[in-house]
C-alpha cells in the first residue's frame, strides 16, 4: 500500500514538474525577461500587505515591463494556508484573472478565516464568481493540487527561503518586512537601460 502511494505521489510531482511553467500565477508582462518571484502564504498578514503594494505601486509602475510570478509557501504553522493555496491552484485553471481576485479576497479577509469555515468561504467564493461549488470543495482534497503546491515549497526550500514574504529580484532577496523602494530599486537596476 505504501509503496503504490510512493508511485502515484512520484508520478504526480513528475506531472506537476513538466507542467509547472503553464500553472505559473504570473501578474503583470509575462513575457518578460525580468522576473520577480513572490513567495507567500496566504494566511499571512504581512503577505497581505505586500498584495497592497502590488495592487498599488508595483504593478502601476512595473506591470508592462516586469513579470511577477506568484509562488506558494504555506508555513506549517498556519493550519489553512496551504489549503488555501490549493484551492487558489484549481481557481486559477478556471480562470488566471480570477485567481488573483482570490488570493487578493482571501488575504483580506484572512483575520476572519479559520480551518472551519475555510469551506464555506471558499464555496461561498465559487458561487459569487459563477465556479462549480464540487470543483471548488474538491481541490481542498486534491492530491494533484497538494503536488503543485508542495513543489513550490520545495523551491523555496531549495533556495534558502523560510519566511513569507520573500520576494526575489534578480540575486536580492527580499523577506517579510518588504519595502518599496528596496524592491523598486532592485527591479530598475534588473530592467535594461
Amino acid at each position: 500500500m505504501n509503496l503504490k502511494r510512493t508511485a502515484t505521489l512520484a508520478i504526480l510531482a513528475a506531472m506537476a514538474s513538466a507542467s509547472a511553467a503553464n500553472l505559473d500565477l504570473v501578474e503583470g508582462n509575462s513575457a518578460s525577461s525580468v522576473k520577480v518571484t513572490i513567495f507567500s502564504d496566504l494566511q499571512c498578514d504581512y503577505c497581505q500587505t505586500l498584495r497592497v503594494m502590488l495592487d498599488e505601486k508595483l504593478l502601476p509602475k512595473y506591470g508592462s515591463q516586469v513579470a511577477f510570478v506568484h509562488r506558494d509557501l504555506p508555513l506549517g504553522r498556519h493550519n489553512w494556508a496551504h489549503t488555501a493555496a490549493m484551492v487558489s491552484r484549481w481557481v486559477y485553471e478556471q480562470d488566471p484573472r480570477l485567481a488573483i481576485i482570490f488570493q487578493r479576497e482571501l488575504l483580506d479577509e484572512q483575520q476572519h478565516i479559520t480551518a472551519a469555515s475555510l469551506k464555506s468561504w471558499v464555496t461561498e467564493f465559487a458561487a459569487r464568481n459563477k465556479l462549480s461549488d464540487q470543483g471548488i470543495t474538491a481541490a481542498m482534497t486534491d492530491p494533484r493540487l497538494s503536488v503543485l503546491v508542495d513543489g513550490d515549497v520545495q523551491i523555496a526550500t531549495t533556495r534558502g527561503i523560510t519566511k513569507v514574504p520573500t520576494v526575489v529580484v534578480g540575486n536580492k532577496t527580499f523577506s517579510e518586512t518588504i519595502v518599496y523602494d528596496d524592491v523598486a530599486r532592485a527591479i530598475d537596476q534588473a530592467l535594461p537601460h
